[in-house]
């Protein structure tokens, strides 16, 4: 009787999990946290071109899960929404407003659509008009609005917006709009049949084909019909009153208007395509063709792409970079490399710039030429323009300045840094709009001085400033530095005025708002007025906090504490450490401190943040690097230098008091989850763990992942060794696996979350495996993230609470 009664138990017990797990429902988290999740976004601000008027836009709060089940094409590594022939998973602003530049007169727009979904925005050259993209349930318009009359209207409609954002573009006469419909008459959409015709076949003789772990790729000639059917267009041309067809149907990678509105820089996706590669590395034509769509000069035939390269500056053999010089009418550019892509091969120069202006006859001619690989050219007037070249190997970016009518002339050096040191970062040279409509060098002082401006990188946190450049000499003058306690930085200059720029400032508690500050005087003028939205942060403290690693390598987090806490009261309390890990070559750079004190507690719907207002330390941004000094790379030591992160944060928050070492969590996304899985295999420093989206099995993305350029045959040890799947037998401490079902994201495919779980359960581990329907790598829809808070509140409150 006694078994008998046993083995009902048992089964009560099991048919109660299975319920349990079959009936689960979409759940949320505490109120304090969905009160935050839900509060309303704080809208959008786009300046025009003059600098006279404010659009502010809109946007609704998370959407919901019926919006990411509408039908989706995952094709040729793209996310379609077939029912539009537009991007799947598209943020809207469902509302627009306009007012002065000093934040007056604020009025409404007339004639917009009924439940208005906008898209892309963007202003004519002049400011005097902008237009937009609409979505309906079955289609995508185009529309215009008049600054003047303060009315839109419709001008066209089955826009083609599957390659390329936004799909419009002006043109230089500010009254005539450049977009691609959907070609007309296109019949309906292949469907396959339910009867294959024959086998998929691949086939590959002899050249490499070395590729990164991709996704959403063709799989079979139907996929390839249905590909050319969602991505070929027509490109017409809206002249202010009438619209007009230009050109041949195609597949168009890119259409870009000349500076002067009479050619075209168009780029055509060509056969055959690929299984193994999305539809950016296919095979291609670049062309220059007049306004009436008849080519003038071809360019380049770019074949299909298989073998990426891998390591450090190497690159395709091919020609790239075609684009438009910004500071001359009609002058296209690009780049041919004189190594052949191969970093390796000793040479002076690698990299060749080539130039060719209207009316596009005779041969290319030879413009500036790189050491490095050439990093872009910021154009100026007719005798400044700055070139940019790098190295990723050496994490070094160099500047020069040159005369852009001499090209062979001398180039001066400017400015040597490495890429990881944020403490010495000069800065970008501010930018202005040309008669064009380009963005060019903004100069002062009658030409003789141009502005840099920066995030201000320092010990203390960063602090945006604004230096003057003189030309002359290369000397710089600080005009302004952002002052605590507030965190404030450039938003523009405002054109023709060379002292008033447009800047966003805020504080912990204060959201950012936008200012005019008058870099004289020091005035400041408040343009906009947002409200704090979320008052249930109101007094949580924010502190910066800097400490060691045990090898004297200096770190840092940011310290959440909640309302009202006194650690003399209340003592240390529950944490959770949450980063993400970044390599680097440099100890000094590696120390260095990122983020500000100063910011505002901005509060995004999936961030760990919102558990301080559930008793917990949050220990975020936590710095992670991990340093590969000299010959060695970086993931040689990867393991132990994560360990070494994770006991210095945790060590320095029991030095503060606040922080209970038995019970701290250890959290983050993708990268962040690949560094928690390896944190619980590798020590026992942590009560739990929470890791979303991550990839665990390294051998699943041989050909590299992150900054890591060896592939798995070659490093074999490596890849086994930085592997948390590998070492699952390890993992003693609760794990908590969260992924997104439809994860589009290059190797974080959600097998890998599923097979993970799998070999945890078999070595008996604490786990949970919860898998979001229909979300991505980022997770969007109200009901995901509130039951994604919900399982990690859960998984906080049993395992490292009330541990």
């Amino acid at each position: 009787m006694k078994r008998l009664f046993l083995l009902f138990s048992l089964l009560a017990m099991v048919l109660s999990l299975s319920f349990g797990q079959e009936g689960l429902k979409y759940q949320k988290p505490p109120e304090d946290i969905v009160k935050i999740m839900t509060a309303k976004p704080t809208p959008s601000v786009n300046i025009s071109p003059d600098g006279n008027t404010v659009i502010l836009t809109e946007r609704p709060g998370m959407p919901s899960i019926d919006d990411l089940s509408r039908e989706e094409l995952r094709i040729g590594g793209l996310r379609i929404d077939p029912a539009v022939n537009g991007p799947s998973r598209r943020s809207y602003a469902t509302g627009i407003s306009l007012m002065n530049i000093d934040g007056t007169g604020k009025r409404i727009i007339k004639g917009l659509p009924e439940n208005l979904k906008l898209g892309a925005l963007s202003w004519s050259n002049d400011g005097k008009y902008f237009a937009f993209t609409n979505t309906t349930a079955n289609n995508i318009e185009l529309w215009l609005g008049d600054i003047e009359s303060m009315e839109v209207k419709k001008i066209d409609d089955n826009l083609n917006t599957v390659i390329g954002y936004g799909g419009f573009r002006w043109l230089p006469d500010n009254k005539s709009i450049i977009y691609r419909t959907v070609i007309p008459g296109r019949g309906e959409c292949p469907e396959p049949s339910a009867v294959p015709e024959g086998p998929v076949v691949q086939e590959n003789l002899g050249k490499k084909g070395a590729a990164r772990t991709f996704q959403d790729l063709l799989e079979n000639p139907v996929d390839e019909a249905i590909f050319a059917y969602y991505t070929g267009s027509v490109i017409k041309i809206w002249n202010g009153s009438t619209t007009e067809q230009i050109g041949k149907p195609a597949i168009y990678g890119s259409v870009n208007p000349s500076p002067d509105g009479k050619y075209l820089l168009v780029q055509t996706v060509e056969r055959p395509f690929s299984y193994s590669v999305p539809y950016y590395y296919f095979p291609s034509t670049v062309a220059i063709w007049d306004m009436d769509g008849n080519m003038v000069k071809k360019l380049a035939e770019l074949p299909l792409k298989e073998n990426l390269p891998r390591g450090y500056d190497m690159t395709f053999p091919e020609p790239s970079g075609f684009s438009w010089r910004n500071d001359r009418p009609s002058t296209v550019l690009w780049i041919e490399h004189l190594d052949g892509g191969d970093f390796n091969k000793e040479m002076e120069y690698h990299d060749q710039v080539f130039i060719l202006g209207a009316p596009f006859e005779g041969e290319p001619i030879e413009y500036v030429s790189t050491k490095l690989r050439f990093g872009g050219i910021t154009w100026g007037n007719d005798d400044v323009a700055i070139l940019r070249e790098r190295s990723r190997k050496e994490r070094l970016n160099v500047q020069y300045m040159f005369d852009p009518d001499d090209p062979m002339g001398t180039k001066k050096e400017i400015f040597r840094l490495q890429s990881e040191d944020r403490y010495n970062n000069p800065g970008s040279f501010a930018t202005t709009e040309n008669e064009y409509g380009q963005r060019v060098l903004l100069f002062a002082d009658r030409g003789r001085s141009l502005y840099l401006s920066g995030r201000g990188a320092s010990p203390e946190g960063d602090r945006p400033f604004i230096d003057k450049y003189r030309i002359k000499d290369g000397s710089t003058t600080r005009l302004w530095r952002s002052e605590a306690p507030y965190y404030e930085s450039v938003a523009d200059m405002i054109p023709g005025k060379d002292n008033l720029v447009i800047t966003s400032r805020e504080s912990v508690d204060m959201p950012p708002n936008y200012f005019i500050r008058n870099l004289k005087n020091g005035q400041l003028t408040q343009i906009t007025n947002f409200e704090n939205p979320y008052p249930q942060l109101v007094g949580v403290s924010k502190k910066l906090v800097k400490y060691k690693r045990d090898d004297g390598l200096d770190l840092s987090f940011e310290l959440y504490l909640p309302k009202g806490y006194d650690k003399e009261k209340v003592g240390p309390l529950p944490a959770i450490l949450w980063a993400y890990p970044r390599e680097y070559k440099s100890p000094d750079a590696a120390g260095q401190v990122s983020g500000s004190p100063y910011r505002f507690i901005r509060v995004s719907p999936s961030s760990i943040l919102v558990f301080v207002t559930q008793g917990y330390a949050v220990m975020n941004n936590a710095a992670f690097p991990i340093v590969g000094e000299g010959d060695k790379e970086p993931n040689d030591n990867f393991r132990e230098q994560l360990v070494a992160n994770g006991k210095a944060a945790i060590d320095k928050g029991v030095e503060m008091g606040v922080v209970d070492p038995e019970r701290v969590a250890v959290g983050g996304h993708s990268y962040g989850a690949f560094m928690t899985a390896n944190l619980l295999a590798h020590s026992r420093l942590f009560a739990a763990g929470v890791a979303k989206s991550g990839a665990y099995n390294r051998t699943l993305t041989p050909f590299g992942f992150q900054n890591e350029r060896r592939s798995f045959w070659e490093a074999p040890d490596l890849y086994f060794y930085m592997s948390p799947f590998m070492h699952a037998e390890k993992v003693k401490d609760p794990i908590l696996l969260i992924h997104g079902q439809a994860d589009n994201n290059s190797g974080t495919f959600p097998l890998q979350s599923e097979r993970y779980y799998a070999a945890l359960k078999g070595h008996g581990a604490t786990v949970r495996l919860v898998m979001l329907p229909k979300e991505s790598h980022g997770y969007s829809s109200a009901e995901s993230l509130m039951h994604m808070q919900w399982e990690t509140y859960r998984w906080l409150e049993k395992y490292v609470k009330n541990k």
